[in-house]
């Protein structure tokens, strides 16, 4: 099990949640959003060891019927608890110890009630057959729903996405990212001239004699709901095994195409192997080692699926084609982001969608990593920077707690020019690794929260993030690097300071007491072409350097992701110039 809150942090998460409002800008939530985002008494009380989610598809018309069985473990003596599913979704009947057990609906939230006390410590099952008519996704992956396709020979071609709208939409659970069970079993019948592709381990293949097969599937490592997904398509099978001899892993590849697209697939899928040498070697090991590796063909563009990741890029490199970078460097987006999700989102998963910069933010950065891996520190450095351009700084990383609420889609490239930026902080690539791979090691099958991660950073590297993490990850800005530049004979006065909160600093060179306190330090030019660390504050702070020309004096703005603005004092009218020395 992924480790609970205990009751007391629920209070702090609740109060969080409040000033978050004003953080993330203002957004108004609802009782159904507290009731899908709060880790409440009633989904604290127990925690999910397993689910046995055992289901039939109807796929003429796209319909659902089965059950779940939760084993759970009782954290507390309480009667009543809550699972979550889509009001859209009938309830059949739930039964506890062969007995039926009320319930009631609010919104999304099912709340059972139980005729005896349910004591700490016990474990118990709970069996919900469910059925209904599952939501469709108008635009997935991000909309959240069911892909009814077909492909181009009429065949069906399903599968299901819910990151962020909630696996709830489709079965029956414990709908909160801060609870995984420890394993999970899952039972798909569809129509038997179709195969069916989960996560996990393919165990069982049932002729069900009625046009229908089950496929069994288990996966024996904690999950995370938005994870769990089925893949139904007329597939062409292939495989291949991975060694690294570093870890003595044999790790099984497997692959689930569309019968006239194997041919692009053998040769996109070579990209797998490159790709998992750099992840082992920068992140540690494969995380799901007993479940496999699969690449499965899905009727949209992809998602990270655990060790059943769903690809949908056409076979093309970029991002259906497109170089989102700009920097010519070629790889397919698809299998390198949505599989460094294994790592980052699938072996470690926020406690809260708020937070869930640290899926992407660390998914976006393996794919600069991969970048350097393949062609060096110029190209990752030309890749990294490339994610600038996609920065928005319209709201923080860090979204609003207990209320379902993600923060900005900055995650993406601000929280891996972040990561960056910590690295050049930390400038020693040695130490930087080892804390990378030390995240992974230290928080691997948990959930977590932002916290845990910045304050290993910080531990680990023996410098204080603190400042900088609330700053990149808790506000919608970034630092300002303000310089004033004055020729003194053959030397420059170079006076700096950071500011925050955007505009301009040199008015009247005040400073503004409401900035609170920040310090992050940043390679300049020292000498000509030669770099070294300053220290800026939000204090002004002069220093002066020998035989330097305006013009040779450079911000490493390719190692911080900073922003910047210079004056030059003309020395001989002595009058202010703006300038922005490259």
């Amino acid at each position: 099990m992924k480790k609970q809150f205990l009751f007391f942090l629920l209070f702090i998460s609740f109060q969080l949640s409040k000033a978050q409002l004003d953080f993330g800008g203002g957004e108004k939530f609802t009782r159904a959003d507290s009731l899908r985002g709060t880790l409440s008494e009633f989904r604290s009380c127990y925690d999910v060891l397993l689910y046995d989610l055992d289901i039939k598809v109807d796929i003429e018309n796209k319909f659902l019927s089965g059950s779940n069985t939760i084993k759970f473990l009782a954290t507390t003596d309480f009667r009543k608890l809550q699972i979550d599913l889509f009001e859209n979704m009938q309830i059949e009947k739930i039964e506890f110890k062969n007995q039926n057990v009320t319930y009631t609906r609010e919104f999304n939230a099912v709340f059972i009630s139980f005729s005896e006390e349910i004591k700490k410590g016990s474990v118990q099952f709970l069996k919900i057959y469910y059925s209904g008519y599952p939501q469709v996704a108008k635009n997935p992956p991000w909309d959240g729903g069911f892909s009814w396709n077909k492909d181009k020979d009429g065949n069906p071609f399903v599968g299901v996405s819910c990151q962020g709208t909630g696996a709830s939409l489709w079965w029956p659970c414990k709908d909160h990212q801060s609870d995984e069970p420890n394993e999970m079993v899952i039972r798909i019948a569809v129509p038997s001239e179709l195969t069916e592709v989960s996560n996990g381990r393919l165990k069982n293949k049932i002729d069900l004699k009625n046009g229908y097969t089950k496929f069994e599937w288990y996966v024996s490592y904690p999950i995370n709901n938005y994870d769990v997904t089925i893949n139904i398509a007329k597939y062409k099978h292939f495989n291949e095994s991975y060694y690294n001899s570093k870890y003595s892993d044999s790790l099984t590849l497997d692959y689930y195409v569309l019968p006239n697209n194997y041919e692009k697939a053998k040769k996109q899928f070579a990209q797998v192997k490159p790709m998992l040498n750099c992840f082992y070697n920068y992140f540690g090991e494969y995380p799901f080692v007993r479940d496999g590796y699969k690449l499965v063909e899905a009727p949209y563009l992809g998602m990270e699926h655990q060790s059943c990741v769903a690809y949908g890029n056409k076979y093309k490199n970029g991002y259906l084609g497109y170089d989102r970078s700009g920097t010519g460097y070629s790889f397919d987006f698809i299998i390198i982001h949505e599989s460094a999700h294994e790592w980052w989102g699938n072996s470690i998963t926020t406690n809260d969608i708020a937070d869930m910069w640290i899926h992407e933010g660390f998914g976006t950065y393996a794919e600069a990593l991969y970048i350097e891996c393949l062609y060096g520190y110029d190209a990752y450095l030309e890749y990294i920077n490339s994610e600038v351009k996609g920065v928005d700084n319209d709201k923080p990383l860090v979204g609003a707690f207990g209320v379902n609420n993600e923060g900005s889609g900055d995650m993406y490239p601000k929280g891996a020019l972040l990561l960056h930026t910590i690295r050049s902080i930390i400038n020693n690539d040695k130490k930087f690794f080892e804390i990378i791979k030390g995240i992974h090691e230290t928080f691997k099958y948990q959930t977590v929260n932002s916290k845990d991660v910045e304050n290993y950073i910080s531990e680990k590297s023996g410098i204080d993030f603190s400042e900088i993490f609330d700053l990149y990850l808790r506000t919608a800005n970034i630092p300002k690097l303000s310089i004033k530049i004055e020729k003194v004979y053959d030397d420059l006065k170079i006076t700096y300071r950071y500011t925050l909160g955007g505009g301009s600093s040199f008015k009247d060179f005040e400073y503004h007491e409401k900035q609170p306190a920040f310090s992050m330090p940043v390679k300049v030019t020292v000498e000509k072409d030669k770099y070294d660390f300053v220290f800026p504050t939000n204090q002004w702070q002069t220093m002066t350097l020998r035989d330097m020309r305006p013009e040779d004096f450079k911000i490493a703005t390719n190692l911080f992701y900073i922003d910047k603005e210079t004056i030059f004092i003309n020395e001989d009218e002595n009058q202010m110039h703006f300038q922005d020395i490259k």
